[in-house]
């Protein structure tokens, strides 16, 4: 996980002030595994195409991040770390990896947005964060699905 920077905190801060937020409680994410994918999914976000995201629920639990929930803030950095916008989750369900709905896909918004695509993608990625934290990714793999709005520095229209 990312870390707050002096960048990320004053992001924050300016967030917080101006909506009226009374706490500081957010996860700092880079999307993907690589800064080139941090910057071109920032991008989608920023575009107003990507209003969603897919997490493995081995990821939360006793001991490691709590599994998102409505209500949440995240705070997105960019390849190079520089704090991009955040967003608040809107709805989370979590479900196996290969029941991706078309709708899901499309909202996640990358690639030609189909529920192909996403499979492919996601397989590559969760496969590389299971050969890295030695399991078997499977179809049945429990995937967090979570939706969001944008909330700064421009809401969502």
């Amino acid at each position: 996980m990312p870390e707050r920077t002096p960048a990320v905190l004053a992001f924050w801060a300016a967030y917080r002030d101006a909506c009226g937020i009374g706490h500081d409680r957010y996860d700092v994410v880079a999307h993907g595994h690589t800064p080139e994918i941090a910057d071109a999914l920032a991008a989608l976000i920023l575009a107003g195409r990507k209003r969603a995201t897919a997490s493995l629920d081995r990821d939360y639990g006793p001991g490691k991040a709590p599994r998102p929930a409505p209500g949440d803030h995240v705070l997105v950095v960019d390849g190079s770390g520089q704090p991009v916008c955040i967003w608040q989750t809107t709805e989370v369900a979590v479900g196996p990896f290969g029941g991706v709905t078309e709708d899901f896909a499309w909202v996640e918004g990358e690639g030609d947005r189909s529920r192909r695509t996403w499979l492919e993608n996601h397989w590559d990625f969760f496969g590389w964060q299971a050969a890295r934290d030695g399991f078997v990714l499977t179809e049945q793999e429990p995937v967090v699905f979570e939706r969001f709005r944008v909330v700064w520095p421009t809401p969502d229209a």
